[in-house]
């Protein structure tokens, strides 16, 4: 039986939908088993990974499928500065941060280095983006003494219970908190035109009037600075800074998720959001940072840690151990010598242009957006009206699995295609990727 929550994955695993083989039928039945009903595999025909190399991920019979989903190994699979960083730490250090040790403080410099333009003067250091995102919650609800959080109609920005109360891409079977408002996503294909600066800063003012008709103070504007669950939507640039002040001109923070968007992506910034000219409060950073070794985090304002700091000890075992301190300044490291910033926008641009050129012969492409290393394509049953086409998505999704190319799909419809592949990604790469959703969209 398909449960609730598989309606609202388009790449989801039915059970009994497709006939997966003995062998692999067997695997799924053992994991259920062992690790409960509430996991998802992707894909109708699941894969089982063995290894991973760059870009590739690599079955047992030695199948190469090309990702470009994955952002969390952000350099690749298995980059070998990143694992030898951690192989000669783990040898000679594994410790805390009740410990004084030079690599969080280095790693600390470097990240508040990014970031000259403005106030953030701190970096606190967890293992999750979800962990990062209910910190910076925290901490915002200390500040400012309200519980009020506006977010976009389907953000995702973690699963911890606080967090997932303001995910509403996690789906109806997860409640939003009462204390939490949704804005419509800033969708540029849908606007007709609007001035969406000027739409966001009005949608996001009457959130914050809203909380307080309610007696709810707000405490927080968070978004994703790539708006990434809600479509991929980056443009214009500059449309987030009026709402910015304006949940500032309220006495809240204004959080930018970075957990997607960040470390080099928009192959413009190191952050997305610094192509809005806006300034943060609070920067939430994901595993990207270790190229998928757990060190996630935030940086901060002084004024906006403040209070926190006097009266709450924060203390996270595994979180900025020396290790992945170690993982994180080889990613850094690398971005900076291999000329990743740069690179993504060179081989996101070849991306996008190649996939607009399908939309000429491809009326289900509706739109074709992104910036960097990050791409969306929105497909639809009607140009002229819009709409939707879940159903082709799906199909699309698994016929690119089933030829080798791995991505997913996002946004309220469930019809825009999310490429987020390693910032590694070569031209010749990404010509496969076009090559292969040009014979997807055919259904050859």
């Amino acid at each position: 039986m398909k449960s609730t929550t598989d309606l609202n994955m388009v790449n989801a695993y039915i059970p009994g939908r497709a006939e997966v083989g003995p062998v692999t039928a067997a695997m799924i039945e053992r994991r259920d088993a062992l690790l409960g009903p509430a996991y998802r595999l992707m894909y109708e025909h699941p894969l089982h990974i063995v290894r991973g190399e760059g870009v590739w991920l690599i079955d047992p019979e030695g199948r190469r499928y090309l990702d470009i989903y994955n952002n969390v190994a952000s350099l690749g699979h298995c980059h070998p500065a990143v694992t030898e960083a951690i192989c000669n730490q783990v040898k000679v250090l594994a410790t805390n941060t009740r410990y004084l040790h030079d690599t969080i403080l280095e790693l600390a410099e470097r990240l508040l280095a990014t970031v000259p333009e403005t106030d953030l003067a701190h970096l606190m250091l967890t293992c999750t983006g979800s962990e990062a995102n209910d910190l910076a919650y925290r901490i915002a609800q200390v500040r400012t003494g309200g519980t009020g959080v506006i977010v976009t109609d389907t953000a995702y920005h973690g699963f911890t219970d606080a967090v997932s109360k303001f995910s509403p891409s996690l789906g109806v079977t997860v409640d939003l908190g009462a204390h939490v408002r949704l804005v419509p996503a800033p969708r540029l294909y849908h606007a007709e035109g609007a001035d969406l600066s000027e739409r966001f800063t009005r949608d996001v003012e009457a959130a914050i009037a809203d909380l307080r008709r309610h007696g709810i103070k707000p405490a927080a504007l968070i978004v994703d600075s790539l708006f990434t669950s809600d479509g991929i939507l980056p443009e214009p640039a500059g449309f987030l800074k009026g709402a910015a002040e304006a949940i500032k001109r309220a006495g809240g923070l204004f959080i930018a998720d970075e957990v997607q968007p960040g470390f080099g992506r928009t192959g413009e910034h190191m952050w997305g959001f610094q192509r809005h000219g806006v300034i943060p409060d609070i920067v939430t950073l994901g595993k990207p940072m270790g190229n998928g070794q757990p060190i996630a985090g935030l940086l901060a304002t002084a004024d906006a840690l403040a209070e926190f700091g006097k009266n709450s000890r924060y203390f996270n075992t595994f979180a900025g151990n020396t290790v992945s301190c170690a993982a994180a300044l080889a990613v850094l490291d690398t971005i900076e010598k291999e000329g990743l910033v740069q690179h993504a926008a060179r081989v996101g641009k070849l991306l996008r242009d190649g996939i607009s050129e399908l939309a000429s012969r491809h009326e289900a492409i509706g739109d074709v957006r992104g910036v960097g290393m990050f791409v969306g394509v929105e497909l639809v049953s009607d140009r002229a009206t819009r709409a939707p086409d879940r159903e082709l998505t799906t199909r699309v999704v698994n016929r690119m699995r089933d030829k080798g190319v791995l991505l997913s799909a996002c946004a309220m419809g469930h019809n825009v295609l999310k490429i987020r592949p390693p910032l590694v990604l070569s031209a010749e790469q990404a010509g496969m990727v076009i090559e292969v959703l040009d014979e997807a969209l055919t259904g050859r």
